[in-house]
């Protein structure tokens, strides 16, 4: 009888709510004499057993005078028999009905045409899939009415299942959360609730979700998980039906403020709860603040604070909120490897012999099953065959397991037929009033015709063969849809797109870049080069890898084209022309990835990256990049252990392996052009030492720093100050730290022999007459006796040795020299400078030979100083061999890094817009993550006292 009461009860203020609702007058006083509508078989989903009109309905519309044919379907959850004692005829063939309601969208060949068609056709956010559905509809000249866009005056809609979408996805993620928590190691009385199909009505369901609730009262929570706290988004019909089932626990409700008070310091007898709002999480970019009417008009200018402010503490989230293209997202892919991380548990218990949660966040239900929408990592909906997926912050999915890592996420997108008679009576109910409007329609007449009521008339989305006013955006938002895809290719299946990368340069480092994104079939690449074999030959050792013959200073044209039908472009050229590059991007909405030092030119863009939507990535290499990546998540770990960084020394340098560092006196040797190597020794340099300024000027003196290492005593090791390592305090967040130097890592002897070259003059970049290009022939003796100044160079061998010996300040100096080769009477390729001129001998001179392999060593020493006053010493260790028959230790190095973060913005990991550096926690942890998958790992040696 209570529950006869409480239908009756619901059926009368869900009609009196609507009457009072809207301003729109229903009109219920129209003859439906002559008029036969269908109610149409639904074949969308094998779960689908809802209707559009319940029996009861039906009835009332046949009293009316309207005849109802109703298709046949052992699904429906209302047997046939329902239908036909409420006066219906059953039957196959509903073409004789000129207004026919469904639920769900219709396949394209059972659409009739000439008819009015009612149901949720998903076709207003020009969602690719329905396209189909959509042309044909205009194409036989149906007039569409979707259920979604019966509004009344303030835009709030009045027919809708949402309400039974809250009811069963409380009871669904409930369930959910006891196999969770149950695969954690914690049996819970949510055990005992099982899915929402599985009940015969919601008052069952509930029933099991009050004796859940009475055992966690009486304390059958286990202490070690804590508070639960659950966040429910919006105040519509999903989040009250939600929460009209959250009520059956023991429950307290507190402001959002207080969400974290009572996550962290919460009773377990009972579930805290607060419902979120849009002033509580969306505020102006700007100035902050919100404006309610500002907002519905551009949402785009707004932000979302949800992630920051709630999410962390929010044990379930219930996210029934409407989704808009524009409109904040409540939380993005970056959000979720924050959320997802282990850090983000100081609030846990500590319990001897109970295992402990991976992080606060247990479970989302997405009711609003919009993939890509308000939680933009659900890019696919669940199913009632599959509830259920684990989602890691690495966006892996496991639909087969409740252990592992990750949130459990229930995303159902036909929720309400889990409940499918009360879902049927609730919405039938609402629909009623309109449908005896809509009954009328003919869709042979023109829409103006009719004499619909402004919500009947705003739902029509096509009308004689045309889409109405209203709904003219589509075929814009189509074409603008088009466009994207311009940059994308349609996999067989339909469903993938492929997405491309255009890599510019075909050098050593591109190799691991074009392999790595290679692997994903819905990645295309395309290699340039001004060298059309070199792209050729890279190309071709990868299945589907196309070549394009670039030169990029000559042909900005071909370069624009290029890069236009790109997703990400990664600029592998020379560290001068990567803001020619950033520009082209900018221009063509392209995202870049780079692995070189951020230069003024290419930071100067930032405003106009931003403002278009664009993302540079750069220093995401091997030094610049991996020494940042390694340097921030050790930094990152210290603080949130409560610890404070006094000093941070970092060395890396490309080397020979051990074995090949003796073959000449600069214990060095180059896979690429040694000009910037060289060019680096002049550099000026700065640093903090104990708590000063220390700067070395340029022109040499750098050579002159030089300190031996013996952090790895295996290696003869010796470093020298790199660049302006000031800047590093503030970017890397160590204020604290009175010493931070970064330097460049050689084998001992390297400096000697380079202040040796520097001393003779040969690393000049200023132009020498003696080699101009065009001029007399020289040999590199006659070019080392010109440096010294002597006349000519008929001289006795010895006594130019021992002139030579004099101007380098050393007879070991000296023989450097004559190793390399500087005295002999081979010829000297010219190129301007000495400095250019020595760079191009020795890229041949001190090439690796196929059977030699080369080394990475990176090393960070860090000063901690914690919280008891012990301090450590801690020392992070990277060592990678190149393989001789494989990558060297250098590609590997800079070529995975670029590749993992070109992979990362395509998959939308990355969404900082603007000209960035790869510090932020969800790009560098991630990243760290996957090169050492790759084989980069670290180690570390840690020293206390």
């Amino acid at each position: 009888m209570q529950i006869l009461l409480l239908k009756l009860s619901q059926k009368f203020f869900c009609l009196r709510n609507y009457s009072m609702h809207t301003s729109i007058p229903i009109k219920t006083n129209i003859s439906l004499k002559g008029k036969t509508i269908a109610i149409r078989r639904e074949d969308q989903s094998v779960w689908e057993r809802r209707a559009p009109l319940a029996p009861s309905n039906v009835r009332r519309l046949i009293r009316a005078g309207a005849k109802v044919i109703v298709q046949p379907s052992n699904r429906r959850a209302y047997p046939a028999q329902a239908y036909l004692n409420a006066g219906a005829q059953l039957q196959e063939d509903i073409s004789e009905a000129s207004v026919i309601f469904g639920v769900k969208q219709v396949p394209v060949d059972q659409l009739i045409s000439n008819k009015t068609y009612c149901f949720f056709s998903h076709t207003i956010k020009a969602q690719e899939a329905n396209m189909p559905m959509l042309d044909a509809i205009l194409e036989k000249n149906i007039r569409l009415l979707d259920y979604e866009k019966l509004t009344d005056n303030n835009g709030q809609r009045v027919v809708a299942f949402g309400k039974y979408a809250g009811v069963a996805g409380m009871v669904n993620i409930l369930h959910g959360l006891g196999l969770r928590l149950l695969a954690l190691g914690h049996h819970t009385p949510f055990m005992h609730i099982g899915p929402a199909h599985n009940y015969r009505d919601s008052a069952m369901a509930r029933q099991a979700i009050r004796d859940a609730g009475y055992e966690i009262a009486l304390g059958a929570m286990p202490k070690s998980i804590g508070p639960l706290t659950f966040v429910f988004t919006g105040s519509g019909n999903v989040s009250q039906g939600g929460q009209e089932v959250f009520q059956e626990l023991p429950h307290e409700y507190v402001d959002p403020e207080n969400l974290r008070k009572v996550a962290e310091h919460g009773d377990t007898n009972k579930i805290y709860s607060c419902e979120i709002r849009r002033i509580h999480h969306l505020e102006r970019k700007e100035d902050g603040g919100f404006d309610p009417d500002e907002y519905d008009k551009h949402p785009e200018l707004y932000t979302s604070t949800f992630s920051q402010k709630i999410a962390p503490y929010a044990s379930v989230i219930i996210n029934g909120i409407y989704w808009a293209v524009d409109s904040p997202k409540l939380l993005t892919i970056p959000d979720a490897k924050s959320l997802l991380r282990p850090a983000n548990t100081p609030w846990l218990p500590i319990s001897v012999g109970a295992p402990a949660l991976p992080h606060r966040m247990l479970a989302i239900c997405d009711i609003s099953a919009d993939p890509g929408g308000s939680i933009e990592f659900m890019n696919e909906c669940t199913t009632i065959d599959t509830p259920f997926c684990l989602y890691d912050a690495d966006r892996n999915k496991d639909t087969k397991s409740f252990k592992g890592p990750g949130v459990l996420v229930c995303s159902i997108d036909n929720m309400p037929t889990q409940l499918p008679k009360e879902s049927t009576d609730f919405f039938g109910d609402l629909l009623y009033p309109y449908a005896i409007e809509i009954i009328q329609s003919d869709a042979k007449k023109m829409l103006e015709e009719h004499n619909f009521t402004q919500a009947v008339y705003g739902a029509f989305i096509t009308s004689n063969g045309q889409l109405t006013n209203n709904f003219q955006y589509i075929q814009e938002l189509r074409q603008l849809n088009k466009n994207n895809r311009s940059k994308h290719k349609t996999s067989d299946n339909g469903k993938d797109e492929t997405k491309r990368v255009v890599v510019l340069g075909a050098g050593y480092v591109s190799a691991p870049v074009v392999e790595y994104l290679n692997r994903d079939r819905n990645v295309k690449v395309i290699v340039c080069s001004h060298l059309k074999d070199e792209a050729d030959a890279l190309a071709n050792r990868y299945p589907g890898v196309e070549s394009i013959f670039l030169n990029v200073v000559e042909r900005p044209d071909t370069l624009k084209e290029v890069v236009a039908s790109a997703n990400v472009v990664v600029s592998l050229l020379p560290y001068g022309l990567h803001h020619v590059v950033a520009k082209t991007c900018i221009e063509t909405c392209t995202h870049l990835v780079t692995a070189s030092y951020l230069n003024h030119d290419v930071e100067s863009l930032h405003n106009e990256a931003e403002n278009a939507g664009v993302t540079i990535l750069n220093e995401i290499g091997l030094d610049p990049g991996l020494d940042h990546l390694l340097a921030l998540e050790c930094f990152d770990d210290i603080k949130q252990a409560g610890g404070i960084i006094e000093s941070f020394i970092s060395w890396c340098g490309g080397l020979p392996a051990p074995e090949f560092s003796s073959k000449n006196k600069l214990h060095y040797m180059f896979n690429w052009s040694p000009r910037g190597a060289l060019l680096n020794t002049l550099s000026p340099a700065k640093y903090y030492r104990n708590g000063q300024v220390v700067e070395i000027a340029g022109g040499g003196d750098l050579m002159s720093t030089v300190q031996d290492l013996k952090f790895l005593p295996g290696f003869a090791l010796e470093g020298f100050p790199n660049r302006d390592s000031t800047i590093y305090r503030d970017l890397y967040g160590i204020t604290n730290a009175s010493t931070v130097l970064r330097g460049t890592l050689r084998y001992r002897g390297f400096t000697d022999t380079i202040q040796a070259l520097q001393y003779l003059g040969l690393i000049d970049p200023n132009p020498h007459p003696i080699l101009h290009p065009n001029g007399p022939d020289i040999t590199w003796r006659s070019l080392t006796c010109h440096l010294l100044g002597l006349l000519n160079d008929d001289i006795f061998y010895e006594n130019l040795k021992r002139k030579l010996a004099d101007r380098v300040e050393s007879e070991e100096r000296m023989q450097a020299i004559e190793d390399l080769g500087l005295l002999n009477e081979d010829p000297v390729l010219k190129f301007n400078t000495p400095l250019d001129t020595l760079a191009h001998y020795l890229s041949k001179k001190l090439s690796y030979e196929n059977d030699e392999r080369d080394l990475i060593i990176l090393r960070h020493d860090v000063g901690i100083l914690w919280p008891d006053n012990k301090k450590e010493d801690r020392g992070i260790n990277l060592v990678i061999y190149g393989d001789s028959k494989g990558y060297s230790a250098m590609s590997k190095t800079v070529g995975y890094p670029v590749a993992l973060a070109t992979k990362m913005i395509l998959d939308g990991e990355i969404q900082q817009r603007g000209v960035i550096l790869p510090f932020s926690p969800d790009i560098y942890r991630p990243l760290l993550s996957r090169l050492r998958l790759e084989g980069i790992k670290s180690f570390e040696t840690s020293k206390w006292h």
